[in-house]
């Protein structure tokens, strides 16, 4: 029998704790007893995704509970609108995804590869393993939950992909 790292046996147990019991804070974070639905979660406006992400532009990013920028668990929701596509990167820490409205196309590699997206509809999970590469590609609008133990970091496997280098040319 395989067994899970510590830090993905946390990830694993603290992503179905935060799923089960949130609230909304002042702030959007979630922490404490209660409950939220998707159509609760409080939306900024688009910007560039945020910590954690990939940073694309038109990205919506809430941190629900923690901070990805910090030691510790956090969990982010992530609403991408339809046609986006998000080239290869990665990220230091382990995470878990899920798939909570449309359908993701996700892929792992070193570049982006249409013919490596595998469709994640509604319910579907994926890790995104501590340094390994991935990629996506949205058609509708696509809302995900991201759960990792951070600090968290965003690499682009080619900088020139890297939307935070768009600004400094």
């Amino acid at each position: 029998m395989r067994t899970l790292s510590y830090g993905f046996q946390c990830v694993l147990l603290c992503s179905a704790l935060a799923a089960a019991v949130v609230t909304v804070g002042a702030q959007g974070r979630l922490g404490g007893p209660a409950t939220i639905k998707v159509d609760e979660i409080p939306w900024p406006s688009a910007t560039a995704g945020g910590a954690g992400t990939s940073g694309v532009s038109g990205i919506e990013t809430v941190v629900l509970k923690g901070d990805p920028t910090k030691p510790g668990l956090y969990v982010l929701a992530l609403r991408a609108g339809p046609n986006m596509t998000i080239q290869a990167h990665s990220h230091k820490d382990d995470r878990v995804a899920t798939v909570l409205k449309g359908t993701w196309y996700f892929g792992y590699g070193q570049k982006f590869d249409e013919k490596a997206l595998k469709p994640l509809p509604v319910g579907s999970s994926y890790t995104e393993p501590p340094n390994t590469p991935h990629f996506a590609r949205t058609r509708e609008q696509v809302v995900i939950e991201i759960v990792g133990y951070g600090p968290s970091s965003t690499t682009y496997v080619n900088a020139a992909d890297d939307p935070a280098n768009a600004t400094k040319k």
